[in-house]
This record gives structure tokens, C-alpha cells and sequence, in this order.
């Protein structure tokens, strides 16, 4: 393999994504446009921006490995990664425009009223929001060092200072203009090579790749049907209901002009997230066939990487392979800079403005720049320690710790009336410690074998019904703490924006 064209098209795809970002500052003035682009984004464009950053390192490189090493289980992964939109059209996503928040935090602190549970939050925010971007700086550097033999953590510090550079020059409206160009990028990095691989293959007549089917795997051992169907249910239970609950996807609903925006942009999100990941499987086929074992000290999640020399030798193979490494990079860019900004939010208003004496709407963009600083430094430091786990299995325990922490906050934060702060905080404090305990054991690599390791390997099927379980126990248990305004906040969540401006004052 010649490195040099893939090199070439990382530098490009990361100057383009600085200009861009530098192109984006002359719009950005005030805090409005830094945290939400003054909340007038129009759909196609915010459902373009949403695709740019919600296909990340697990969807451009780590699917297609899992399908590659696991077969059919893992086809769940790009369904459930669809169908959380789903969940968030049908359930949240108008009435999180219409609650005028800027971040999870102040949702929160808006419905409830409790300074407890906005603390609670923005710790939430943070560790999820670090843990999201370690995986994209691992992929990074898998990257970096299938194409070049370079240390990994070369490609994790490079994207940390691109996606540092592009948060500071603009905030959300210069990130919106580079992650909806990124999510094209992405779309036709992955499209081209898999539909010219498969020609190539087609002509070659290589015979049909065998996918295994349930409970089988790569390897050639197999898992107990129980076992396969309880990974299958809950993958998909964290990655439906996971989705609403990362920060970064669901600040840019808040850009949205209003609800009815909102929701335009989420069914266009799932056509494009769907259009997609047509093509992640046919990687994981086409590496059966050309690929039967990976070579010694080889990631699964490099697969997609290493397929184009292996079918296509020569110019051909290089120049697919630069391809893939431009929306590789254009992944990890894009998740990455939306993982911070939604970081960098909540430290700006929770941790940063208080440590520095300031009041919330002082300190504008200083204090924010400050915040992006601490939120990429951080999880560059941390990339370190972390194990060679699979990207998607990764982002599946993030998915997992959401969904058992933000999802029972926000669908009963909206649909609800008898929520309490207190059982908020009881079920998303639950949440948190179940599903963070089960990511660390699992990442540390003690997670012991059987169904010990498969239980706290996949959380979702028992953190999430045991979280919203709690939260209603206790909110149920604790009726003096519903806020006196739920009803009409509710109303003002669901209420179209339309019908609210006719609606007279009151006197």
C-alpha cells in the first residue's frame, strides 16, 4: 500500500474543515450563535449537519468490522442507529425546540426547577460527551497506523487540534456548515469504493462470502441462542432509546426555528443515516471472501481500510484507499466537533462562568473558548489509557449509559406530569452507576466470560427498564416536589408555536 494519497486527502479534508470553520467566524458574534447559530437553521441543512455528526468512527469503520467478525448479530447496529431517530421524532423533538433550552442542563433545570438535578446533568454531559470522543480518537489513530505504521496516538492529537481550531473559530454556526458538508463527504467516500469493489469482485468471480448466521461468529465458535437473542434486544433497546440522550445530537434540535422544523429535520435525518448504512455490510461480505483472517496485530475496525489493495491492487487500490481515509477522517472530524461543542456548553455555563465569578450571561465567548479547551484536552490525555476495545462496542456502552440516564429524564420530563426532581435524580443517578460500572469493567477487560461478561458487556435490556422503574417509584413516592408550573410547562412543550403567538397575554 502507498501511504502518500491517503496522507494527502487526511491534510485536505482537515484544511478544507479549518477554512470552513474560519469561513463560519465572520457569522458568529454572540453567544446565541456560538451555542445554538441563533436558532435558524433550516432543515436540510440541520439534517445534513445531524447525519455529519452522528456517523462517527463506529459507523465508518467499526460496523463493518463487526459484521466482519460477529455476522448477523451485529446487523442490529445500523438498524437501531436508524430507528433512535425514530424514537426521537415520535417523542422529543418538537417539544425539545419549543422548551427554549440551550443544553440537557437547562431542559432540565426548565422542567424541574432543581439546581441538583442540573448538576447532576451537566457531570452526565461531560462523561458522556468524553467518553463518546475517546473512540473517535482511537479510530483516528487505527487509522493513522494502517495507513502509515505511526504510533495511535499521532491521529488521535491530530484531531484534537483540528477539532479544538474549528469549536474556537465559530461555535455552532461554523459547525454546522462543516459537518453538513462532512456528511456528504462521508456518503461518497463510502458508496464509491464499496460499488467499484463489488465490480471488481463481480468480474473476478469470486465465489458468494458466507455471512454467519445467529450465535456464530468469525472465529468458528459459537454462542447459545439465549445469549445471541439477549445481545440482539438489547443492543437495540440502548441504541433506540440511546440516541435522545446523546448531547450532541440533541443541541442541534435547538437550532431548529421552531418545532415544526424540528421535526421536518428528523424524518431527513433517517433518510440519509439510512441511505448510509446500505453500505458498511458490504465491506463486512467482501472481507470474507478476500479476507479470511486478519493479519497479526490488524484491528477489525481497520477492515475497510485494508479491503481496496487487497481487491484492487495498484493505483487503484491506493486511490480507493485515500477515499476511504477522507471520510474516515471526515467521521471522526465531524462526531468529534459536535461531541465538544456540546461539552464545552455545559462547562461554559456550569463549570467555567461560576469558577470564574461570573454571571450566566457574562463571560460570552471568552469563557466558552476556555470550556472547548478543557473539553478536547482532556479526552486527548485520557486516549492513553484506554483499551483495544471495537469501536462500535464502545459507542454501544455510551449508547447504553444515555439511555439509562438522559431517556427517562426527557420522555417523562415530556409526556409526564408527576415527574419530581427527586425521582429524576434517584433514576438517573441508578442509571449512571449501573451502566458506567458495567462500561469500566467491560473496558478494563474483568468482566469475566459467560453471562456475566454478555450482561455487563450489553446493560441496556436491564439499566434501562430498572432507570425509568425508579424514576417513577420515587417521583410517585415524593408527590409534593412536582413543580407548581408542570402543567403549563407541558403545554408549552407541546403547544405549536403558531398557536402560541395568537394565544393573548395574561392580564
Amino acid at each position: 500500500m502507498n501511504p502518500t494519497p491517503s496522507l494527502v486527502t487526511i491534510v485536505v479534508v482537515c484544511l478544507l474543515t479549518l477554512a470552513a470553520s474560519g469561513f463560519g467566524l465572520r457569522w458568529s458574534r454572540t453567544t446565541s450563535d456560538f451555542y445554538v447559530a441563533s436558532r435558524a437553521v433550516p432543515p436540510s441543512w440541520n439534517a445534513s449537519a445531524i447525519g455529519g455528526e452522528y456517523l462517527s468512527a463506529a459507523s465508518f469503520l467499526g460496523i463493518a468490522g463487526l459484521i466482519y467478525l460477529e455476522g448477523l448479530d451485529t446487523l442490529w447496529y445500523p438498524v437501531g442507529y436508524t430507528l433512535g431517530f425514530v424514537m426521537v421524532l415520535i417523542f422529543v423533538a418538537a417539544p425539545l425546540r419549543r422548551s427554549g433550552a440551550y443544553t440537557l442542563s437547562d431542559f432540565a433545570e426548565a422542567r424541574l426547577g432543581s439546581p441538583a438535578l442540573r448538576g447532576l446533568c451537566t457531570g452526565l454531559v461531560i462523561v458522556t460527551g468524553w467518553l463518546y470522543l475517546l473512540p473517535q480518537l482511537q479510530g483516528a489513530g487505527l487509522a493513522i497506523r494502517a495507513l502509515t505504521g505511526a504510533p495511535g496516538w499521532v491521529g488521535g492529537v491530530v484531531v484534537t487540534l483540528v477539532v479544538t481550531a474549528n469549536v474556537l473559530a465559530g461555535g455552532m454556526r461554523s459547525l454546522t456548515l462543516v459537518q453538513a458538508a462532512h456528511y456528504w463527504v462521508k456518503l461518497f467516500a463510502i458508496a464509491v469504493p464499496a460499488v467499484v469493489l463489488v465490480w471488481v469482485w463481480a468480474r473476478n468471480g469470486q465465489p458468494i462470502p458466507e455471512i454467519p448466521t445467529l450465535g456464530e461468529n468469525h472465529l468458528g465458535g459459537t454462542r447459545p441462542p439465549a445469549m445471541s437473542l439477549y445481545s440482539a434486544y438489547s443492543t437495540l433497546l440502548a441504541l433506540c432509546l440511546g440516541t435522545m440522550g446523546l448531547p450532541h445530537v440533541v443541541v442541534r434540535f435547538y437550532t431548529n426555528p421552531d418545532g415544526r422544523m424540528a421535526r421536518r429535520t428528523t424524518v431527513v435525518v433517517i433518510g440519509l443515516l439510512g441511505l448510509f448504512y446500505l453500505f458498511p455490510p458490504i465491506y463486512a461480505a467482501l472481507g470474507r471472501a478476500y479476507l479470511p483472517t486478519l493479519p497479526a496485530g490488524d484491528s477489525a475496525d481497520t477492515l475497510v481500510l485494508l479491503l481496496p489493495t487487497l481487491i484492487a491492487p495498484g493505483a487503484l487500490g491506493d486511490t480507493l484507499t485515500a477515499v476511504l481515509s477522507a471520510g474516515a477522517f471526515a467521521a471522526f472530524l465531524s462526531t468529534a466537533s459536535g461531541l465538544a461543542m456540546a461539552v464545552a456548553g455545559v462547562l461554559d455555563q456550569d463549570v467555567v462562568r461560576p469558577a470564574l465569578g461570573l454571571s450566566p450571561g457574562a463571560g460570552g465567548i471568552r469563557s466558552f473558548r476556555i470550556a472547548t479547551l478543557a473539553a478536547t484536552g482532556i479526552p486527548c490525555l485520557l486516549l492513553l489509557g484506554v483499551s483495544r476495545l471495537s469501536l462500535a462496542t464502545t459507542v454501544g456502552l455510551v449508547f447504553a449509559l444515555t439511555a439509562s440516564t438522559f431517556c427517562p429524564l426527557l420522555l417523562l420530563g415530556v409526556w409526564w406530569r408527576r415527574l419530581t426532581s427527586v425521582g429524576a435524580i434517584a433514576g438517573m443517578s441508578f442509571g449512571a452507576v449501573a451502566a458506567l460500572a458495567a462500561t469500566v469493567t467491560t473496558v478494563s477487560g474483568v468482566a469475566g466470560t459467560g453471562w456475566t461478561a454478555l450482561l455487563l458487556s450489553q446493560p441496556g435490556a436491564w439499566t434501562v427498564p430498572l432507570s425509568f422503574a425508579v424514576t417513577v417509584v420515587v417521583s410517585l413516592l415524593t408527590p409534593g416536589r412536582v413543580p407548581q408550573d408542570a402543567l403549563r410547562t407541558l403545554v408549552r412543550l407541546h403547544t405549536p408555536e403558531s398557536l402560541e403567538l395568537s394565544t393573548p397575554p395574561r392580564q
